[in-house]
């Protein structure tokens, strides 16, 4: 079973630590970067180690953006050594249930970026009911869920 848990100054070295397979660096930033942009929104965000056995594998963040508004799941990611096991799948019906609790803000809309070339987690993606909105920005479309309210 997948568990999240909030990225601390006990665990972010471990973050540091996961990698992607050859060929995967250009769909998600590194967690190192995604925690130096968690600092700058660190009153709309929170990032989340993603543990198995209490062990990270991965790593995904929660940003609020109050302009728009709307949940975004920034640079979800399984270390390459950790990948193929379902738990991208179950770390993110943790995220969204996480933002069903609405920690920052009202809003019923999550909204993710993933790029045209990552057909596997397009096809995650869409399995829990994100759908393309047409919107897209170099090489990566948004897909965006709807909660109930």
């Amino acid at each position: 079973m997948v568990e999240l848990k909030a990225i601390t100054e006990e665990n972010f070295i471990d973050a540091f630590h996961l990698n992607l397979a050859v060929g995967q660096e250009g769909f998600v930033s590194h967690p190192i970067r995604s925690l130096a942009q968690a600092y700058v929104y660190r009153n709309q965000c929170q990032p989340f180690g993603i543990y198995a056995e209490g062990i990270m594998v991965g790593y995904v963040m929660v940003i609020y953006d109050y302009d728009i508004p709307e949940y975004d799941i920034w640079h979800m990611m399984i270390d390459v050594s950790m990948q193929g096991r379902g738990y991208g799948g179950e770390a993110l019906d943790q995220v969204i249930a996480y933002i069903r609790t609405k920690p920052f803000g009202n809003s019923g809309r999550i909204a993710l970026t993933c790029s045209k070339n990552n057909s596997i987690a397009r096809k995650l993606y869409e399995s829990r009911g994100f759908s393309a909105t047409g919107v897209e920005d170099e090489d990566e479309a948004e897909l965006v869920l709807m909660l109930e309210q």
